[in-house]
């Protein structure tokens, strides 16, 4: 006899999370731009930079849920075979 261990697939182990960069806020005053001239443009930097991890985790994660999904099709296929076997075989 086989006993599958079947986990709901919200309680299977997931990928990280793609977090978005936190947009930047600019001041509308000009001279408080310029008073924290150095500050902004770290958090525009920062922002860049993280923008592109950012793209580049959302294009791991739907290559990632994509190799997923044909596996899971594939698997799914398996088990319409097996069903559907058990279901022409004759009683014994």
């Amino acid at each position: 006899m086989v006993t599958f261990l079947v986990l709901p697939s919200r309680i299977q182990a997931q990928a990280e999370p793609c977090i978005p960069p936190i947009r930047p806020f600019l001041p509308t005053d000009p001279r408080d731009i310029q008073a924290y001239a150095d500050l902004l443009r770290q958090d525009f930097e920062a922002y860049i930079q993280d923008f592109g991890t950012y793209l580049r985790c959302l294009d791991a994660e739907r290559a990632r849920v994509f190799q997923e999904g044909q596996e899971v099709t594939a698997e799914y296929a398996r088990f319409q075979e097996v069903t559907n076997a058990r279901r022409q075989a004759p009683a014994d």
